[in-house]
């Protein structure tokens, strides 16, 4: 039976029982000062099978759907995965809005797992946050490679949200996190809370040093090395966690949650 996110659905009752126990009982200060949870989920899940030195097969989707489902992210945020772990990772994530986006070869052709399904980067926004709007494209600038770098985004309703894997030449990648921030996810942001988030292939204080886009009205989170999730200053931070993927990827599931007023 596919998951459904209980926790995000709390019933009046139980708030009301919540409300009266924080009478009695001194509560935390986050507790007090932030409003609703909405957590982010940024996975790396190396499954194309190209790379050899981290692929592991199915494990990884199987240890994938078993984070989502502790994790219960409003944005769930994939990168490396190949077209057909949509469905089964979308069953771990519950009722959403979903876009996958290929890399391309320069032709613009999908880039290929070795199973022969299409490989790239997939979005899925919980669908009480999630609009039915889909926007994918390609980076204007790309290093000189045969997988040419894209992002995709889900916007239109409540939150808007985005994901990307970028050039692992580095003046490259910052250039494309700049036409992804500087474009889409500012213009999102005009209207509603934005996140972005993903495989950045930077670091910060690198070099570059990531933090050199962020534009104004946003922050930046990084897990210590290439994932990073950035939200307009509609959100307030709350806190963020690197979860152990077990060895079957060579990057850890890296959660931020946020709160919404």
């Amino acid at each position: 039976m596919p998951y459904t996110p209980i926790a995000r659905r709390r019933s009046v009752i139980a708030a009301a029982a919540a409300a009266s126990l924080a009478l009695l009982t001194p509560q935390p200060a986050t507790a007090a000062t932030f409003g609703t949870e909405f957590r982010v989920l940024q996975l790396n899940l190396c499954h194309s099978g190209v790379n050899t030195s981290c692929f592991t097969g199915d494990r990884v989707i199987t240890k994938a759907r078993s984070v989502i489902t502790s994790v219960d992210p409003a944005v769930l945020s994939l990168n490396e995965i190949c077209s057909g772990d949509v469905a089964p990772l979308r069953e771990a994530m519950g009722s959403s809005q979903v876009v996958f986006k290929a890399a391309e070869r320069p032709d613009g052709s999908p880039v290929k797992c070795v199973n022969g399904q299409d490989y790239g980067n997939a979005l899925m926004v919980d669908s009480a946050y999630a609009g039915t709007v889909t926007e994918t494209g390609r980076y204007a600038a790309q290093d000189g490679g045969s997988e040419k770098r894209v992002w995709a985004c889900v916007s239109g309703g409540a939150v808007a949200a985005c994901t990307t894997h970028l050039s692992t030449t580095g003046s490259v990648a910052l250039n494309q996190c700049r036409e992804l921030m500087n474009g889409p996810v500012t213009r999102y942001a005009a209207g509603r809370p934005a996140v972005m988030s993903g495989d950045l292939n930077m670091r910060y204080q690198g070099s570059p040093n990531v933090q050199n886009c962020v534009p104004s009205g946003f922050f930046r989170k990084g897990d210590g090395s290439v994932q990073h999730v950035t939200a307009s200053t509609r959100f307030t931070f709350v806190g963020t966690r690197s979860i152990s993927m077990s060895g079957t990827t060579d990057h850890p599931a890296w959660q931020v949650t946020l709160s919404l007023p």
